[in-house]
C-alpha cells in the first residue's frame, strides 16, 4: 500500500485519488477497436497486464530515444508545483516528476487501469516517492482539481483519448495561472518502436484538435528522434 502523504497538500491529493478509486470505470476494452471519428481515439488497448507492459514501458534501452530527464526538463518544473501525469501506466515519467516538484510539490499519476494505478503505488511505495499520488480515472475525466495543476504531461496517450475537444476544452479548469499542457507522441510514420502509423495522429491535426478545445501551441521541441513534443497554454477567452 502507499504510505498516505503527510503534508496538507499531499492530504488533499490523497482524497482526491481514493474518490477516483472509489469510481467503477466501464469494463477495458480488450480488443482494438478503429476510432469512429476525427476526435476519437485511433486505437483502444487492454494495459490490464502490467507485467507484461512493464517489459516495454521500464525497457532500459527505452532511455536512449525516450530521453525522460531532458523531456521533463523541457517543462520547467519547479519544486512545490503540481504535475499531473496522464496516462501514467507504469509510472516511467512519474518518478522524474517527482524529482522535478519536489520538495513541497505533488505528481498526479493518472490511469484509467485499476491495474496500473495499483502497480503505481506499489512503486510509489517501492522507489519512496512520497509526493506521488496515484489516481484511478474514468477514460472521460482524469479527475484534475480545478485551477491547481501547473502541468500536464500526455505521453503515448493522446492517440488514446476519445472526445478529445470535450475533454481538452474541461481540462482548462484544472490549470493554474500559466498552466501548460506538453503532449509527446509518435510521429506518423514507419519506426523502429512505436504502434503502426494507421494508430498515429499527425503534429498539425493534433495542434488543430487542441486549437479547436481552446488551447494554443507555445513551444515545439525537437530533440525526441522518434516524436513530436507540442507545449500549449490555455487561450483567454
Amino acid at each position: 500500500m502507499l504510505r498516505t502523504p503527510g503534508n496538507a497538500l499531499a492530504s488533499i491529493f490523497y482524497g482526491l485519488a481514493l474518490a477516483g478509486a472509489a469510481v467503477s470505470p466501464p469494463p477495458t476494452q480488450t480488443q482494438p477497436k478503429g476510432h469512429s471519428g476525427p476526435h476519437d481515439a485511433t486505437v483502444h488497448h487492454s494495459f490490464a497486464d502490467t507485467e507484461d507492459w512493464s517489459k516495454t514501458f521500464d525497457d532500459p534501452q527505452r532511455d536512449a530515444w525516450q530521453k525522460p530527464a531532458e523531456v521533463v526538463r523541457a517543462l520547467g518544473l519547479k519544486a512545490g508545483m503540481v504535475a499531473a501525469d496522464l496516462g501514467a501506466g507504469t509510472g516511467y515519467f512519474s518518478r522524474y516528476l517527482s524529482t522535478a516538484v519536489f520538495p513541497g510539490g505533488m505528481v498526479l499519476a493518472i490511469d484509467v487501469e485499476p491495474s496500473m494505478v495499483q502497480h503505481l503505488g506499489e512503486r510509489a511505495s517501492r522507489e519512496k516517492l512520497s509526493n506521488l499520488v496515484p489516481v484511478l480515472a474514468l477514460p472521460d475525466d482524469p479527475f484534475l482539481p480545478k485551477g491547481r495543476v501547473d502541468r500536464v504531461l500526455i505521453v503515448d496517450t493522446y492517440h488514446h483519448i476519445d472526445s478529445r475537444l470535450e475533454y481538452f476544452s474541461r481540462m482548462r479548469q484544472a490549470m493554474s495561472s500559466g498552466g501548460k499542457v506538453a503532449i509527446v507522441d509518435f510521429q506518423k510514420r514507419p519506426l523502429p518502436v512505436g504502434p503502426p502509423p494507421e494508430h498515429k495522429l499527425d503534429p498539425g491535426f493534433v495542434v488543430q484538435e487542441m486549437e479547436q478545445a481552446g488551447w494554443k501551441l507555445t513551444e515545439e521541441k525537437d530533440f525526441l528522434p522518434y516524436q513530436y513534443f507540442l507545449i500549449f497554454e490555455p487561450m483567454r477567452r
